[in-house]
């Protein structure tokens, strides 16, 4: 019998920043937490859109054209082809949701490695 999962539990797990860790899969995309400090490069998803749960913290979401400002309990989706960048001034907790293999920098040669926790 499969157990729930807890998120800050996770989370607690490790330290590093902008590597995201799938905690669990549903129908084809990966269920992931990320810790997040700085600025992300920009990127966009020509195929998927991009999918953000803030959890803690405060999280700006920088689009070309607007930038959309999440805090905890907070979600926004940046529809595919958008460039865009992720930004916290303090650490970020989010919860993402990608189809399984979505490089997180729009790029595969430059994109984190996805680690399962």
């Amino acid at each position: 019998m499969e157990c729930a999962i807890n998120l800050a539990e996770k989370l607690a797990t490790f330290d590093q920043r902008w590597s995201p860790r799938t905690v669990s899969e549903f129908n084809g995309h990966d269920i992931m937490v990320v810790k997040v400090l700085g600025e992300f490069n920009w990127h966009s998803h020509p195929d998927t859109d991009d999918f953000f749960l803030v959890l803690k913290g405060t999280l700006d979401i920088e689009m070309r054209e607007q930038t959309v400002t999440l805090g905890p309990g907070e979600m926004f989706i940046v529809p595919k082809g958008v460039e865009h960048r992720p930004v916290a001034r303090e650490e970020v907790h989010m919860l993402l949701i990608e189809p399984t293999g979505t490089p997180n920098t729009g790029d595969r040669a430059t994109a984190a490695k996805r680690q399962v926790i």
